[in-house]
């Protein structure tokens, strides 16, 4: 009988843990499913901020469960204050380039200095963001290469963002002194112009010993196509001074051969082409080059546009009825179909947009 009765009184103590355990496991079990493996094919940008809701539920379930501890409330507090000396431990031990990383993460997200899209100049690299992750920040470069920066030399050194929605294209050269500026600038905006730049403008940048540092800058309405529009300004500002007999180079540059005095160095006219043939598309190098950041900006906005389009049809749905209300929940699942398409897309990116060229 007291075998019993010390049984029961056991089990009456332990109870309330095991229920708390039982209560911690399924709410964790959940939350996983929820907001991880249901939605299989999140890329690193989506999942940062589910990864940080998970380790604060894992968290806050180690603090119930040991509330829950049939012990005194002194070694219950023993045990949190143990805890908290193993978190702070594994910070202080751990390499502290991972945790300066998250954190550097995280104030990245809260300031937005970028966005997915955007072109970013950070110390010796240029590229264009690829995806955003828990602990670095992928970008591809000119040359197409992909480059993942960590988050905390993002936060460390000066960042310069040109935002996918416009932006600021340059190119500067020297000229002798011998050519007059008034000559000089209609020819550079007449070259911006001819490039597609919008709100033209020169700048002249440093009066040099020997040469005149000109600057000429323009608008691009769409920035996904700035390698391309440097090149053809490049391209204009060759034509229109070497049209106009104006010589491009410094007054120091020495020639290692006999020059007569009265010689120029400009090309000669090039010959007339034949005109490119309008059957075949416009191969444009931002294609190429950036071809996963163009995909994740494109799979991000399109995956916006369905999100509003979903709402608005759960809305017309509840309000339609009959065969109207059907329509408009089959529409809605054809969209869900897409959005979930789109997350599997997320997660190999260089694939999906190799197949989608083809």
């Amino acid at each position: 009988m007291d075998l019993t009765l010390d049984v029961m009184a056991l089990i009456g103590h332990v109870l309330p843990l095991l229920e708390t355990l039982v209560v911690v496991a399924l709410v964790l079990w959940g939350a996983d499913y929820l907001l991880i493996r249901r939605h299989g094919g999140l890329g690193n940008e989506k999942l940062f901020s589910r990864q940080l809701i998970m380790l604060g539920l894992t968290l806050a379930g180690m603090v119930a469960v040991i509330l829950a501890l049939p012990v005194s409330e002194s070694s219950r507090n023993q045990i949190i204050a143990l805890l908290g000396l193993l978190v702070s431990g594994v910070f202080a031990f751990s390499s502290s380039n991972i945790f300066a990383n998250l954190a550097a993460g995280i104030l990245l997200r809260i300031t937005k200095p970028f966005v997915i899209g955007d072109f970013i100049s950070v110390g010796e690299h240029f590229g264009r963001v690829a995806e955003r992750g828990l602990f670095d920040t992928e970008i591809q470069s000119e040359t197409g290469e992909l480059i993942a920066l960590p988050n905390t030399y993002l936060t460390t050194n000066p960042v310069s963002a040109l935002r996918s929605s416009g932006a600021l294209v340059s190119a500067s050269l020297s000229l002798g002194y011998d050519v007059h500026h008034g000559q000089v600038e209609p020819l550079l905006i007449k070259a911006a112009e001819s490039s597609k730049l919008e709100d033209a403008f020169v700048q002249i940048l440093e009066l040099g010993n020997f040469a005149i540092t000109y600057r000429v800058s323009g608008v691009l309405p769409e920035a996904k196509g700035l390698i391309t529009a440097r090149s053809k300004l490049h391209k204009a500002i060759l034509d229109q001074l070497h049209g106009a007999g104006i010589e491009i180079m410094s007054a120091t540059i020495m020639n290692q051969r006999p020059v007569d005095a009265g010689y120029s160095f400009i090309p000669a006219p090039a010959r007339s082409r034949p005109a490119a043939s309008h059957a075949e598309p416009e191969k444009i190098a931002e294609k190429v080059l950036f071809d996963k950041a163009e995909l994740a900006l494109q799979l991000q906005q399109r995956k916006a546009e369905l999100a509003e389009s979903m709402e608005t049809l759960e809305q017309q749905a509840k309000q339609a009825g009959g065969d109207e209300r059907q329509r408009l929940k089959d529409r809605l699942e054809q969209l869900r179909e897409e959005r979930q398409q789109l997350d599997k897309a997320e997660e190999e990116p260089l694939k999906a947009g190799s197949s989608k060229g083809e």
